[in-house]
């Protein structure tokens, strides 16, 4: 790997780990924040749809920004545009104003799904450049700002800190990574050239191809896990097993180590044991963890099961972003596809989950989500594609050579 990959690889952490940081910080301190709010559960998952709305938009058009103007310029806005809303939400909090909180939530929508969809674009990019197993290293910086932001929203909500005060320091940290990470990026990572006149080129009907469907349908089951635990799980013990807020937040870092652990080793076990296996085994422990947290009425049990709830969840991002770039022509647009309906999952599914939640309860509403993550253990096989298989069997005739 050379040195520009490399700064472009570090680069991309801290556009993974930012975002992490600006989400949990704004989920560490939901309850105090509806509680200003004076907020019902159906009310929050009104304010929620702010940030469904903000990113169906910008899920729906990063795609086209990224293949016209490449990479770097949609994720410094969209970046930008998450430090923006970390203000807005600031200064919602101090007002204890629901119009700038789903505001701030629609800005930070539009920034993370419109931004993300290129960070992960350029992440595909260096991991072919580099050769090697990224994609879930990278996805685990997500996953590790979240663990960041949690512990310092526990700290916060224990020394009731004021929301506003706390946002507004995430604000400054979230804009001085920005600035940083900007420079290593380089500029047309993704741009499409556009055929020629006469040349009789159409681009890949992608909604046609079935693997690549069925490669969606597990990033929507695993992002739809995900995304329920960074808007509910905090809720979903204070309300569904009476924990306190504190303990609240605690549960969610839980969730959000387990998290991280599983994206940081899962580039040993995906070489080892290919995507199958492990994408199976993930969605295997995801159901195990949501059953439990569902239907057990103990509350260290439940918060245990957390953990394979997290574990479960943490692989099928990436592991599937990796795979659709694989599927044949335009990894951009296979990408991109692929990303778009992961965070419409991400982002769309947890407000559905609140008016659920507000008939029959959070617990009761979590069963949706299971259902999903059920159906991605049987859909594991489309993440294998000959490109993975054929660099498992490099590595395995080079384990016997040695």
């Amino acid at each position: 790997m050379d040195l520009a990959t490399r700064r472009r690889r570090q680069a991309l952490f801290l556009f993974f780990l930012l975002p992490g940081i600006s989400l949990s910080s704004w989920v560490t301190r939901t309850p105090d924040i509806r509680d200003q709010l004076g907020a019902s559960t159906a009310q929050m998952g009104v304010i929620l749809f702010g940030l469904s709305l903000g990113s169906m938009i910008g899920v729906l058009s990063s795609g086209r920004f990224v293949s016209r103007f490449g990479t770097r310029p949609v994720m410094g806005v969209g970046t930008g545009l998450i430090v923006t809303s970390l203000a807005v939400m600031s200064a919602g909090a101090l007002l204890s104003s629901v119009p700038l909180v789903m505001a701030g939530l629609f800005t930070f929508g539009v920034g993370m799904g419109g931004g993300e969809v290129a960070i992960n674009v350029d992440a595909a990019d260096v991991e072919r450049l580099s050769g090697r197993t990224t994609m879930p290293i990278l996805h685990g910086c997500f996953s590790l700002g979240t663990v960041l932001g949690a512990c310092a929203g526990i700290a916060a909500t224990a020394a009731r800190l004021p929301v506003h005060w706390h946002l507004a320091a995430v604000t400054a940290i979230a804009a001085a990574l920005l600035l940083y990470a900007i420079r290593a990026i380089p500029a047309s990572t993704g741009v499409h050239a556009p055929a020629p006149a006469g040349a009789g080129h159409r681009r890949p009907r992608l909604w046609k191809e079935t693997q690549l469907l069925l490669i969606g349908a597990i990033v929507l089951a695993m992002a739809l896990a995900e995304g329920a635990a960074n808007d509910w799980l905090p809720l979903l013990m204070v309300d569904g097993h009476g924990v306190d807020a504190t303990a609240g937040s605690l549960v969610y870092t839980g969730f959000a180590a387990a998290m991280t652990l599983g994206r940081f080793g899962g580039a040993y076990f995906l070489d080892r044991f290919g995507r199958t296996a492990v994408m199976r085994a993930s969605a295997l422990s995801g159901a195990a963890g949501l059953l439990i947290v569902i239907f057990s009425d103990n509350v260290v049990l439940a918060g245990a099961a957390v953990l394979l709830w997290g574990l479960g969840a943490s692989l099928g991002f990436p592991v599937a972003l990796s795979a659709a770039g694989e599927t044949g022509p335009d990894e951009t647009a296979r990408v991109s596809m692929v990303a778009t309906i992961g965070y419409v999952a991400f982002l769309v599914g947890p407000p559905g989950l609140g008016f659920l939640g507000d008939h029959w309860g959070l617990r009761a509403a979590m069963l949706v989500v299971l259902a999903f993550v059920v159906c991605a253990v049987f859909l594991a096989p489309a993440v294998e594609t000959r490109r993975s298989a054929a660099l498992r069997g490099e590595d395995a005739e080079g384990s016997q050579a040695s």
